[in-house]
């Protein structure tokens, strides 16, 4: 059973009392001790299988490097055993382990995704979550049931409070879920939580800049920023340091200078009380590493790369349009006006919100790589620049209402292409979610999680030590307390550097 909480803002002298925000609401959930389904349990697996496929491939990129290098600067802190880093066999403070994993899992942007009102990767919560288990000395069974309420309070938020609308980045959602999702693992009181989540919200609400125009580094920072927040407000509150109260209602709170405003009503789902915590069945990871809504694209664009080889060509190609949801369009569409999404020396992070870049070189490659697909030569190609700024997309309402369908039977991520060829012939094919969704051509299961993870970890990590994360992981509801290390991958020797990372100031 679900509770619809209505939330609003409220003039100060209405003393809105604690039970009746928001914040005291998800700490409700937090602290009710309900056990995990089997099949929630299943996921949250298969989810940390993911976050370590996606961070082990990432090892070596400049923002990974740099959060690792300021990780190990931070030596384990006095009242616990420290947190582990993806890739190397050291332990640091848990809240730089939350840091320097959370920028390795975003990294590629290849990793879980929930969309609805608003954006988010719920596969964020497990970096802090874990660092905390780890430090704390939790148990396997701490740990799922923690991952179960951090996906639980992210998505719920997702689905009601839209934040994107007002140019806040998404993370928002995440300093309060990962916060919860670490009340949860620890059994504290729910005053304490509350504390918690909106000292997380308070220091954790920043612009969409980070996703806008050039696109920087900091895209993979942002998530991790807040993971590292969430550790530290559990901190305090455990400390007795109280948070910005009412921080969603108040009237110079969150609602009423960030999002909405004063007049606006807000419906956020939570589980009632005693129901298990199921909201990570309802997110979906990626086949590709690329924002999510170009995955069902960019498994269209193989499809067509096969059925009309002569789309290819720009020669032999007078347009292509993409028809597809408003944030599609608006977001990674050449509805966002953005030049950079059309410039073949953009970033890296610039190309992967690109959906006519990502569509053209999927379509001329019949595949997409994490590494060659966004490659320098790659982008620069002269025949690829030609077809890519033939590409355009515009907003189809159809599209844009199964976008925000609450029925996972019509939610779609894709839409239709019409590509017009110079001989006036069109193409038209249409796509509503990626092969690797539930509702997809192959949906994920854990042997393809596994395989994602042997793939990205090749020449990376041996196979004896993927095994044995991989054994130790599958045991995971059954892991004793204080072994929760076994959850760490080491690379290979010789792949990462230690003395190549740049220095800073600490």
């Amino acid at each position: 059973m679900v509770e619809h909480h209505p939330v609003r803002v409220h003039r100060s002298e209405e003393n809105l009392p604690r039970t009746g925000q928001l914040a005291w609401k998800i700490a409700e959930v937090a602290s009710d001790p309900v056990e995990v389904p089997a099949d929630v349990i299943d996921m949250v697996v298969n989810r940390i299988i993911d976050n370590a496929s996606v961070a082990i491939a990432s090892l070596n990129r400049a923002p990974v490097v740099a959060a690792r290098a300021q990780a190990l600067s931070h030596p384990v802190s006095a009242h616990g055993a420290g947190a582990s880093v993806i890739g190397v066999d050291s332990l640091v403070s848990a809240e730089w382990a939350a840091w320097a994993n959370g920028v390795a899992v975003r990294e590629l942007d290849y990793h879980d995704t929930f969309l609805a009102t608003d954006y988010s990767h719920p596969g964020d919560n497990i970096p802090p979550i874990l660092a905390a288990a780890q430090h704390t000395g939790a148990s396997g069974r701490d740990l799922v049931r923690a991952i179960a309420t951090g996906y639980e309070v992210q998505v719920d938020l997702v689905k009601a409070i839209c934040l994107h609308k007002h140019k806040i980045d998404h993370v928002a959602h995440l300093g309060p879920s990962a916060a919860a999702g670490i009340g949860t693992l620890l059994g504290l009181d729910q005053n304490v939580i509350f504390h918690a989540v909106g000292q997380a919200l308070h220091t954790t609400t920043a612009t969409r800049q980070s996703r806008k125009g050039e696109i920087s580094t900091w895209k993979a920072h942002a998530p991790a920023f807040a993971g590292k927040m969430a550790v530290e407000a559990v901190d305090r509150a455990m400390r007795g340091q109280t948070s910005p109260t009412p921080i969603y209602e108040g009237e110079d709170g969150v609602i009423a200078w960030l999002l909405d405003g004063p007049e606006a009503t807000y419906h956020v789902p939570l589980p009632a009380k005693g129901e298990p915590k199921r909201a990570i069945l309802d997110t979906y990871t990626k086949e590709h590493s690329a924002e999510y809504q170009a995955q069902a694209w960019i498994d269209l664009a193989r499809r067509l790369n096969s059925a009309h080889p002569e789309a290819t060509n720009p020669d032999d190609v007078a347009s292509i349009v993409i028809h597809t949801s408003h944030h599609t369009h608006f977001v990674i569409g050449s509805g966002a006006n953005d030049p950079q999404k059309y410039d073949p020396t953009a970033s890296r992070e610039t190309l992967d919100h690109s959906i006519p870049y990502i569509f053209t070189v999927a379509l001329q490659d019949g595949r997409w790589h994490h590494e060659d697909s966004y490659a320098p030569a790659r982008a620069a190609r002269p025949d690829t620049v030609a077809l890519w700024r033939k590409v355009t997309t515009v907003e189809d309402p159809e599209w844009t209402r199964r976008y925000h369908s609450l029925d996972i039977a019509e939610k779609a991520f894709g839409g239709r292409v019409e590509i017009t060829l110079a001989d006036g012939s069109v193409i038209t094919d249409e796509i509503a979610v990626a092969d690797a969704h539930p509702l997809g051509a192959r949906p994920f299961a854990r042997a393809d999680y596994v395989a994602k993870l042997r793939m990205l970890a090749k020449g990376v990590v041996d196979d004896a030590e993927l095994d044995r994360f991989l054994g130790a992981v599958e045991r995971l509801p059954d892991l004793p307390a204080g072994s929760l290390g076994q959850l760490n991958i080491v690379a290979r020797p010789g792949v990462i550097d230690a003395a190549a990372a740049p220095q800073g100031l600490l």
